[in-house]
């Protein structure tokens, strides 16, 4: 199993990645082996370069290829030197790389809103080491796009002076997303949607999903891959989304288009709960520990503690803002799928349905209105996320959207 077995639909990036990896393991090579040899190589002619930009849709598998290139940089497979390629996935550099306990494997991803300025000088400072391992020292930034201005400014000076066999990999949906002081520093690489059936197929591969299931879920979300596996593995996903297409046929009236909303609102917080449930209670139990705060104490805190759980408590309500905030996100990407196909049936189009599962829906939508008021539905869903981007009460964006669904 290669590091890139789990990049779906991906052959052109992962041809180049594996490329730029056979490059930086002779770099590497030539680095160690030469007496003499100096602190730093030349990259210009390399297809190895210190700062990469992955960038794609959601579900594209950006994060993915970022680790998996990781992985091909640490790769020590002997079959190396022997001219094969580097990103074997069974030798310990990238076993480790891969399950996130290499040494010099720094992967950061953020559960809040935005990245800050402290976090980013964190990364900066580890980017100064030298590799522990003699081989790369590799920061894959998994949110790049939720960086503060100030963190990336920060992030700027690391990257255009970086240490000597230290690799940036950034990634974001779109160039857009990234300050242009650092995508022009960096080498792109687009990623796209992988097919419908790409998806199924990985999920039956390696998620172990029954082959049905996996189609339905890859045709659902359109090629997302991690939506897909998912709703694959997940039925409280299938019920919300369940519940989701529903709306279109409950905003008749006033009443049903603000009962909706609040449903709609509702849901989010569950899951926002759900997360606190499972991850802040085990999160504030290992910080007591470390803190001291011993058996047989009531649980009592060492005097100068107080301040690491109000950090603590802080972070974890950030956290259940971007899980409540995500959550309806996701829920207002299903609905702009399912007016996408109400337009396709108005349209007469040959686009393959994504919700064939509520396909009478669909035709009962289609069928009570034009293709004007479908698209004016879409613009009022987007005109909902772009308020949410905004900051503007959950609750009015939603009912907002939801009446403009009725009278679209």
């Amino acid at each position: 199993m290669a590091v890139w077995d789990d990049l779906v639909g991906q052959d052109r990036v992962a041809a180049q990645l594996t490329a730029a990896a056979r490059d930086a393991d002779a770099l590497v090579t030539a680095v160690s082996g030469a007496a003499g040899a100096p602190a730093e190589e030349p990259m210009a002619s390399s297809k190895m370069t210190h700062a990469w930009l992955f960038t794609g849709p959601p579900g594209s598998g950006r994060a993915t290829a970022a680790r998996a290139f990781a992985a091909a940089l640490q790769c020590v497979s002997p079959d190396r030197a022997l001219g094969g390629v580097p990103g074997c996935g069974f030798c310990d550099g990238c076993h480790t790389a891969l399950v996130g306990t290499h040494a010099d494997v720094e992967v950061v991803r953020t559960d809040m809103l935005t990245i800050g300025v402290k976090e980013t000088r964190d990364l900066v400072r580890r980017a100064q080491l030298s590799p522990a391992g003699g081989r790369w020292q590799v920061i894959v930034l998994e949110d790049a796009d939720r960086l503060t201005e100030g963190a990336g400014n920060v992030l700027l000076k690391a990257v255009e002076e970086p240490a000597p066999r230290t690799v940036w990999l950034l990634c974001a949906p779109s160039l857009e997303d990234v300050l242009p002081t650092i995508r022009s520093r960096c080498r792109l690489l687009t990623l796209r949607t992988p097919s419908v059936d790409a998806v199924a197929d990985i999920l039956v591969r390696r998620d172990g999903v029954d082959p049905e299931l996996a189609a339905s879920a890859a045709r659902a979300t359109q090629g997302h891959i991690g939506r897909a596996r998912r709703l694959a593995t997940d039925e409280r996903a299938r019920a919300r989304r369940a519940a989701v297409l529903k709306l279109p046929l409950r905003v008749d009236d006033v009443g049903g288009c603000l009962k909706a909303a609040q449903e709609l609102i509702d849901a989010a917080a569950e899951d926002a709960k759900q997360v606190a449930e499972e991850v802040d209670a085990k999160e504030t139990e290992e910080l007591r520990a470390a803190l001291g705060a011993a058996a047989g104490t009531g649980g009592r805190l060492p005097r100068g503690t107080a301040g690491a759980m109000k950090d603590l408590q802080d972070r974890q309500k950030r956290r259940a803002t971007r899980t409540q905030r995500d959550s309806l996100d996701l829920a207002l990407t299903e609905l702009t799928g399912f007016y996408r196909d109400v337009l396709a049936l108005q349209l007469g189009s040959q686009v393959a349905l994504a919700n064939t599962d509520v396909r009478d829906a669909l035709e009962r939508i289609a069928s009570g209105s034009k293709p004007e008021r479908t698209l004016r539905r879409i613009e009022a869903i987007t005109a909902c996320r772009q308020a949410l981007d905004s900051n503007v009460a959950p609750l009015l964006a939603v009912e907002a959207m939801t009446m403009a669904l009725r009278a679209g």
